[in-house]
């Protein structure tokens, strides 16, 4: 039978081995790492920014009477014209940056590409066959109300616009002579100048008080437009915008 000292000592390494063993669970399960699964938030994308609305080519709104600058703008009778040609906003056909200008010459339409597959087109009369232009070019000159400076070659053709005729002062560097500014102008109340590689082509996006010529090849190769139509257009393209003229795109 054991003695005291002996019970003693076999109690106190019973309690040391529960001790040590409970310390050594708790060692090994701090060395345990359980994988923790990661959480994922799932964020739906942000819608595409929302285009400022576009006025419905619908009534005669858009084509009323205005005054701009002045100048007294008479309304569009928008009934005797192909619905075709009056502002709208339309799938986009031309595949170019937001922000280009497409001049279709086949169907006689110019679209403003706005992006997200919309253009804003407008209806324009162009060059007569044999006067007409194609390429690219980038609009380096805006003008409101310009005078209008018939190139010598028209004037040659056409002997009544001699009094038009412009000439250079070396001495002012100013060109002297043209059409003043006004309804009956054939730049109408607005001009885009068309540059290529830093020189002027002569040709121009342009107003017309000329509204049945919208849809026809009439003019001597410039893109004009109605008055109410460049107003718009000339607030929404800035100087450097790139132009494209062509007769490739397909019908809308």
């Amino acid at each position: 039978m054991p003695g005291p000292d002996e019970t003693s000592s076999r109690t106190i390494s019973r309690r040391a081995f529960l001790s040590a063993t409970v310390i050594g669970a708790a060692s090994l399960s701090g060395c345990v790492s359980v994988p923790s699964v990661p959480t994922v938030s799932f964020r739906p994308a942000p819608p595409p920014p929302v285009l400022p609305p576009i006025e419905p080519a619908s009534g005669d709104g858009m084509y009323a009477a205005m005054v701009d600058s002045g100048y007294e703008i008479p309304a569009v009778p928008v009934s005797k014209m192909d619905p075709r040609y009056l502002r709208q906003e339309v799938p986009d056909p031309t595949g170019e940056a937001p922000g280009t200008l497409v001049v279709d010459t086949s169907q006689h339409f110019l679209y403003l590409v706005r992006g997200y597959g919309r253009a804003l087109r407008y209806g324009v009369g162009l060059g007569r066959e044999g006067f007409a232009w194609a390429g690219r070019a980038q609009i380096e000159r805006k003008a409101m109300w310009p005078k209008w400076h018939p190139p010598s070659e028209m004037i040659d053709r056409q002997p009544e616009l001699e009094k038009y005729r412009t000439e250079y002062d070396k001495a002012t560097g100013e060109w002297r002579g043209g059409m003043e500014p006004g309804i009956m102008n054939p730049l109408g109340a607005r001009a885009l100048y068309l540059y290529q590689d830093g020189k002027d082509t002569l040709y121009r996006i342009h107003g017309s008080p000329e509204w049945w010529s919208i849809g026809k090849s009439v003019s001597s190769g410039c893109v004009r437009m109605i008055n109410q139509d460049v107003i718009d257009l000339y607030d929404r393209v800035p100087e450097g915008t790139p132009v494209l003229v062509t007769d490739g795109l397909r019908t809308v």
